[in-house]
């Protein structure tokens, strides 16, 4: 049986075959997380990318809305100023008529 010295100076045995097999498959998994996590970075960088575009969009159309709600604001005051000189006008032919 091989021995190797270990850290502590305790003789330890050799890797066995299987042993050096698990260090090969812990090092394909760490690379795949490896990839993994540069993938994930790539996709996260395009989300906040597409996020910051949302949200200029949507500044554009809260802007839109608002700008849509003054103007029917200022319509809806045209209205009612409307009614009373209809009403004011007729007030004098009721009047004549009494």
């Amino acid at each position: 049986m091989q021995t190797r010295d270990s850290v502590d100076g305790i003789p330890r045995a050799a890797y066995s075959g299987g042993m050096i097999s698990e260090f090969h498959d812990l090092s394909d998994k760490i690379d795949q997380l490896a990839e993994m996590t540069a993938q994930l970075r790539r996709e996260n960088a395009q989300l906040r990318q597409a996020n910051a575009a949302l949200v200029v969009e949507n500044m554009g159309y809260q802007r839109r809305l608002s700008e849509a709600s003054t103007r029917v604001e200022a319509l809806l005051e045209q209205i009612p100023a409307l009614d009373a000189d209809t009403e004011e006008e007729k007030q004098p032919e009721n009047e004549e008529a009494r």
